[in-house]
């Protein structure tokens, strides 16, 4: 139901700047960029050391994000657990 909801914000960060909460820190480690559906924050994958996107889901309870990769179409819904396209 999430995902069928999601709107597709204005990304709050460029692809190419990295994860800002990263970069921020001093880190350059992350794996992929994921972007929120809800707000356009932008943060680093599960796979990525900090996980900056589920970190965000979870102070914010925003429910859905897609992948920010530029060959990549794909949404993911924290909430129902569920993959979509």
């Amino acid at each position: 139901m999430h995902l069928k909801e999601a709107t597709e914000p204005t990304p709050l960060a460029p692809y190419g700047g990295g994860c800002p909460e990263c970069v921020h820190a001093g880190h350059q480690d992350w794996v992929h960029l994921r972007l929120c559906l809800d707000c356009g924050y932008v943060g680093c994958c599960d796979s990525s050391p900090r996980r900056h996107m589920s970190a965000h889901h979870d102070e914010t309870g925003h429910p859905a994000m897609r992948s920010y990769e530029p060959s990549e179409n794909w949404k993911w819904c924290f909430v129902d657990d569920l993959l979509g396209a």
